[in-house]
């Protein structure tokens, strides 16, 4: 089947779609899902544009309300992880995953489901050391401080993947696994984005844990974006079972959608034409997050993963036979996933507009029903019961004096994550005056009477034209030739790259790093601010 691949989505939804039947037409053919790889931004209202950690020229409502709403409905099966730049309050509603609107499906903090046949998973946000360790504890109305921290991936989530052990067909990540670049054509990469150099000569551009993760699962595909950059890799697994061929992962990290960009790109993925046409839990998936109920942690605190190293009696929490048949009973049989799809906040009203509107803490119905059907816990739900109860610890007082990166450093021996030294001039950055809740949100809105002829006016702004859609190769078959050609330029000594960054390309070693002056730089000199 044919799966159209979208890198950083920032709200575009109208385009998006209107792309992809552009791209069908061209070509004569049907694209029958849609993967997006963060920076979704399904904002809903007022309230959750102030949800987004992002400047204040960049709060804009754009057009997800309408499928929120039911005025439109996703023209195609739509399935997005999160990013750095999201209505997080909407997003933390689901976070085993759940339908944002009819037809559009998000896969949670983690998560895995199969679509005819094809077994796509996906992991939300970016890493960050300081928070990684932590639990999922932020909830709306965000502080300065968490309205960040909300997106930063965590170690359960890392670590509940890790148990899977059945082959996985699709993997995203919004950012990209580290040293996936040795991987491709690294020359072109820093052609493009130069001030990428340093990080990828010291490999500490990108997340281990997302590495890990591509290690562990050695999925056939691995879609990502966030550097706002179109990259291909083809990266040749180590066989860790003797007789048996290697695996190997094709890699494709995509730009954000604006004119002349290749944010958008088609795959061929085979699939079992036996499947049922909807979208279905993952059996084993579900096991692992019913073994996993007892490591929930709501709370800023630090603690690290059960491992096997004496200091715990239970490591493993795979999914067994056993635990696969218990899934099975507790959802009749039946792993097709419910289409039910149900409003919580009103919707935005280009005629009302509510400048004011402050995001409260919902507890999600979609939730509620599939944490009682398998015997989980409501994550959200357990933090207003710690809340009223007294005894929730994520102040931004406690936050400060639990364990940091810098006073003990993640499982991660290179991680610097937290001192990120290159700066994307095409990446949204944040600075602290521009996330306090308390200054009015100057939002751009649709107004009144542009709302019916949005689409068409979104139509002349961004000319549908060939370059738009894939701007350097052929619209249908691109992905695949690039991912092949990456494969076909591997070197033996690049395959077999793990820990260490390869040596720089002749042409490289009498460049210098190029310095980007940027406004308000001195917020940007202390080590525990983020660049995001």
């Amino acid at each position: 089947m044919k799966i159209a691949v979208e890198g950083c989505c920032h709200g575009e939804l109208d385009m998006i779609y209107e792309t992809i039947q552009f791209m069908e037409k061209k070509e004569n053919t049907k694209v029958d899902l849609l993967l997006c790889c963060g920076d979704f931004q399904a904002v809903r209202n007022e309230g959750d544009m102030k949800c987004m950690a992002v400047p204040q020229k960049y709060r804009q409502m754009q057009t997800f309300y309408k499928y929120y709403s039911g005025e439109k409905k996703a023209p195609i099966l739509t399935i997005f992880i999160g990013g750095n730049h999201e209505a997080s309050n909407y997003l933390q509603e689901l976070p085993y995953g759940g339908w944002v609107a009819p037809n559009i499906y998000y896969l949670g903090y983690a998560g895995v489901v199969r679509y005819r046949g094809v077994r796509i998973g996906g992991i939300s946000g970016i890493f960050k050391s300081h928070d990684y360790r932590k639990g999922h504890y932020e909830y709306p109305p965000y502080s300065g401080e968490t309205i960040r921290s909300a997106y930063h991936v965590r170690n359960i989530e890392v670590f509940k993947l890790k148990q899977i052990k059945e082959s996985m067909d699709i993997f995203m990540s919004h950012d990209w696994p580290r040293s996936i670049y040795h991987y491709g054509d690294k020359k072109q990469l820093l052609k493009k984005k130069d001030f990428f150099r340093q990080e990828v000569e010291n490999n500490t551009l990108g997340s281990p844990a997302a590495s890990e993760l591509l290690n562990h699962l050695q999925p056939s595909y691995w879609f990502s974006a966030h550097l706002h950059v179109k990259f291909a890799a083809f990266m040749q697994h180590q066989s860790n079972v003797e007789g048996q061929l290697p695996k190997a992962t094709k890699f494709l990290a995509l730009d954000k959608c604006l004119p002349h960009r290749d944010f958008l790109q088609i795959v061929d993925v085979e699939h079992d034409p036996t499947k049922p046409d909807c979208l279905e839990y993952d059996l084993e998936w579900l096991a692992i997050l019913k073994n996993c109920k007892s490591l929930l942690n709501v709370t800023s605190q630090t603690w690290n993963m059960p491992e096997n190293n004496g200091l715990h009696t239970k490591w493993d929490f795979s999914a067994t036979t056993e635990s696969r048949k218990e899934v099975l009973n507790d959802l009749g049989q039946d792993l097709r996933i419910p289409c039910n799809f149900s409003a919580t906040i009103a919707c935005y009203d280009p005629n009302k507009p509510q400048h004011k509107r402050v995001a409260s803490h919902i507890i999600n119905p979609q939730t509620t029903e599939f944490c009682a059907l398998l015997g989980l816990i409501d994550i959200n739900a357990k933090i207003r019961q710690n809340d009223e109860g007294g005894d929730f610890e994520a102040t931004e007082e406690n936050d400060a004096d639990s364990t940091s990166s810098l006073d003990d450093p993640s499982e991660y021996s290179t991680d610097v994550s937290v001192l990120s030294s290159s700066i994307n001039p095409d990446e949204i950055t944040l600075d602290e005056d521009e996330v306090e809740e308390d200054i009015p949100v100057q939002s751009v809105e649709p107004s009144p009477e542009d709302n019916n002829d949005l689409a068409v006016n979104l139509s002349k702004t961004h000319v549908l034209s060939d370059s738009m859609a894939v701007s350097s190769d052929d619209a249908m078959d691109s992905t695949n030739d690039e991912l092949d050609r990456s494969e076909s330029s591997q070197t033996e000594g690049e395959g077999k790259f793990i820990d260490k960054p390869l040596k720089r390309l002749s042409d490289e070693s009498g460049r210098g790093i190029v310095k980007i002056k940027r406004r308000n730089q001195a917020i940007y000199t202390a080590n525990d601010e983020e660049v995001e």
